[in-house]
């Protein structure tokens, strides 16, 4: 009966140190953002630097958009696929009434050369 307890208490120990040191470990040796920022060539760095606002701006604007669906009754993804068709109507409608802007400007044109004929 003792070895018994003993295999077991050697495995739970085992266990508690792959599931408690193998994140630690992995913790430990990744690097930082920081660090890895630093080790950018200078280019790359300012790159970094310039696209930050622009990147954090498109990750805010995302997340309110998230919180946003998230008020619906549906499953995000269906909300999400209804607010993408939405969009799409909006947006089709635009570029019909910029056709039809065009469309009579370019009427409107030719009728300005008939006339000075």
């Amino acid at each position: 009966m003792a070895s018994r307890a003993g295999t077991w208490f050697k495995m739970l120990t085992v266990g508690a140190v792959l599931c408690i040191g193998g994140p630690a470990l992995v913790y430990y040796v990744s690097p930082t953002e920081e660090e890895l920022f630093k080790r950018y060539n200078p280019d790359l760095q300012r790159r970094s630097l310039e696209n930050r606002k622009k990147n954090q701006e498109e990750f805010d604007h995302f997340v309110l958009n998230l919180k946003e669906l998230s008020k619906s009754d549906k499953p995000i993804w269906a909300a999400q696929a209804d607010a993408d068709r939405t969009r799409a109507a909006e947006r089709r409608a635009q570029i019909l009434a910029e056709n039809d802007a065009i469309a009579a400007e370019m009427r409107r044109q030719q009728q300005e050369v008939r006339n000075a004929r």
